[in-house]
């Protein structure tokens, strides 16, 4: 399978616009998805804490990350249909409910009493089986769980439950990712398209160091196993080092055409702009360079650093990284496959 670089600059076949359409509606999408919230806000601001905080939904870990360094109460993120036999009415059920699978849980919750943020569509099962009493209803437009877990993130953070969270501001950062990985924009001066020509014939090992770039990283493996149909692994530091030191020295001697296709791994870091793993970067790096390993980041566009909030660095990390895939995809003509 041979990557071809010239296709990422070629006019944009229907599959690919569509695929890149999607990428760059991020934004469009979380601000339609949350053009209701001053209402639940209004709703919600007649709530006191709960005694516990249960999170159900595709997007479910992600908000308990978020959540997790600040929220003043227990917290779960539940994957099963049963809830737990602890929730009853002194507790909040948030349902992100994007895929139209929650029904189960929003119908359960509303039996025991418990108070529930849905974000939903409003024609889906979860809509109708949450009753209006004690129900603070996001009412969504799209499907997209990230967009889910924005609202339903935003509405957690006024009940004090979490960090503030500004959907307006995420879909800025998702708009100013769009247009700097636009296909519009040539491979010199696009790094989604960069980052993707690096990994042409890599076996990429992705890492962060915070909870959320670490979560970043290892949504952009996933990603990067369907562009591919190759092995790309997310983990943690210690699990790195030994394969960084088994890799094979370069032989810049070699021909593919001769000796066969070698792939080499590569270390994809998602830098999100927090010093308070720096010391074990700078390890791994340093280990990346002693090995022939080439490093390369996936970094915050400018104007976005430490002092935004978690979630604007998740999504700008994770929308360059969904590009990047896009692109090696499309240069490696396995964009059907991966859509």
């Amino acid at each position: 399978m041979t990557f071809d670089d010239s296709r990422l600059d070629a006019p944009l076949d229907p599959l690919t616009e569509g695929v890149l359409r999607h990428l760059a509606s991020t934004g469009a999408r979380v601000r339609r998805d949350s053009a209701s919230l001053d209402e639940v806000r209004r709703t919600v601001g007649e709530w006191g804490q709960p005694r516990g905080v249960l999170v159900v939904g595709p997007e479910a870990r992600l908000v308990r990350s978020v959540l997790e360094p600040v929220c003043p109460v227990p917290l779960v993120a539940w994957p099963f249909r049963r809830l737990p036999a602890w929730v009853g009415p002194l507790d909040l059920v948030a349902v992100l409910d994007a895929d139209g699978r929650c029904a189960i849980q929003v119908a359960e919750a509303r039996r025991r009493g418990s108070a529930i943020i849905l974000a939903s569509t409003g024609d889906s099962e979860s809509w109708r089986a949450a009753g209006n009493h004690g129900t603070a209803r996001i009412q969504m437009v799209s499907e997209d769980p990230i967009s889910a877990a924005v609202s339903a993130l935003a509405v957690l953070g006024d009940l004090g439950l979490g960090p503030a969270v500004d959907p307006g501001q995420v879909a800025r950062v998702a708009d100013m990712v769009a247009e700097s990985a636009s296909p519009h924009r040539d491979l010199a001066v696009n790094q989604a398209k960069d980052l993707a020509c690096a990994l042409a014939d890599a076996e990429p090992l992705t890492w962060g160091g915070s909870v959320l770039a670490a979560r970043a990283s290892r949504r952009l493996a996933e990603l990067m196993r369907r562009a591919t149909g190759r092995i790309a692994l997310s983990a943690d530091a210690a699990a790195l080092r030994p394969i960084i030191e088994s890799a094979p020295r370069r032989d810049p001697f070699s021909d593919p055409d001769l000796d066969g296709e070698s792939r080499r791994p590569v270390l994809v870091v998602m830098d999100d702009a927090e010093t308070e793993h720096e010391v074990t970067r700078r390890k791994l790096e340093q280990l990346c360079a002693i090995h022939d390993v080439r490093v390369r980041s996936v970094t915050l566009p400018l104007g976005i650093d430490e002092r935004s909030s978690s979630m604007d660095r998740y999504v700008a990390l994770l929308l360059q990284g969904s590009f990047a895939t896009v692109y090696l995809a499309l240069g490696l003509d396995r964009l059907e496959e991966m859509s």
